[in-house]
């Protein structure tokens, strides 16, 4: 960890409450009061700005968090804000939202959480946007024999944007021989995805739904599974990619921005967005195919320093300097 700041800054990091408190963004929200703390600054976590006296607002989700930014701004014409970029925002919100917008234009600098992301804003705000990659610390695990068993695992809450059961509808229909077996971690969020989920459980041999793990359990299962299955319609970055790098687990992954930006253009482990058979193909060679699968940790070894926390904790840290100058 770098040295302290001597002089401290109030920072008032909001992040927007979401429907349980093991989502991505409320686990990046504490990621970032950690390391912000860490190097001599006082946070106040917030759900919404309201009047909190402080120095610097930072704000994740331009649409969610835009009554906060433009209360915060009202309160405290002088004062800066960054505004953190999620998935929904960058491929969907700041090209139709108005509040989204506003926000951009409030926001004296913008965060996007992997390079890619900058190819969604206009050039205009890319001289006020920083990349800052997320991170994690390495799980240390050891997968089982995939002569006995293949563990595919999927970890993320059940919504829409996750594309939640693309993988247990890709492995359905494997080869008798295949040893392929898949784990579901995550929330149902609505009666449909509950149901769903159930009968999947029920209806498909290969497919195990657990619910919500504490976060510490997630990872430890994870750093265990032969290969993650990331299937996002949509993501600004994602966490469990992070985890996976850090860990040294390979990624089976959709073909989309937000993933790219950190996998980058060549990985060999991505299937086209919805393509069930594709996805099929590609976990049934990493199950098949040592060199294949070799490959793919190949690559995710060479992406893993993009993750390394020491390189989030600098990037975090020379923003702050900036915006307080």
């Amino acid at each position: 960890m770098a040295r302290k700041n001597t002089q401290t800054t109030r920072i008032a990091l909001v992040t927007p409450a979401g429907p349980t408190r093991r989502t991505g963004n409320r686990i990046s929200g504490n990621r970032w009061a950690r390391i912000l703390r860490a190097s001599g600054h006082r946070v106040i976590p917030l759900d919404r700005y309201e009047r909190e006296r402080c120095d610097v607002l930072i704000a994740l989700h331009a649409r969610r968090s835009h009554d906060s930014v433009r209360r915060f701004r009202d309160l405290n014409p002088g004062k800066p804000i960054v505004v953190v970029l999620t998935g929904t925002d960058l491929y969907r919100d700041i090209h139709e939202d108005e509040d989204s917008r506003e926000s951009l234009r409030l926001a004296d600098r913008l965060v996007v959480l992997q390079r890619k992301g900058l190819d969604e804003l206009e050039p205009a705000l890319h001289e006020k946007t920083w990349v800052i990659y997320q991170s994690a610390p390495a799980s240390p695990g050891q997968p089982g024999n995939p002569v006995k068993q293949f563990t595919v695992a999927v970890v993320g809450h059940m919504r829409p944007e996750k594309d939640p059961f693309r993988t247990a509808m890709a492995v359905r229909s494997l080869p008798r021989a295949s040893r392929i077996r898949v784990v579901h971690i995550g929330a149902a969020f609505g009666d449909n995805f509950l149901r769903r989920a159930e009968q999947e459980a029920e209806r498909n041999p290969r497919y195990r739904w657990v619910g919500e793990w504490p976060h510490w359990k997630t990872r430890r299962f994870m750093a265990r599974s032969h290969i993650l299955s990331i299937t996002s319609r949509m993501e600004g970055s994602s966490n469990v990619l992070c985890e996976a790098l850090a860990s040294g687990v390979p990624v089976a992954a959709s073909r989309i921005s937000g993933l790219m930006g950190t996998l980058g253009d060549d990985y060999p482990g991505y299937y086209e967005l919805g393509d069930t058979a594709g996805l099929k193909r590609l976990l049934l060679r990493a199950e098949t195919d040592p060199a294949f699968y070799e490959s793919l940790a190949r690559h995710c070894a060479e992406a893993a320093p993009l993750v390394n926390p020491e390189r989030e904790i600098w990037t975090w840290q020379g923003l702050v300097r900036e915006v307080t100058r």
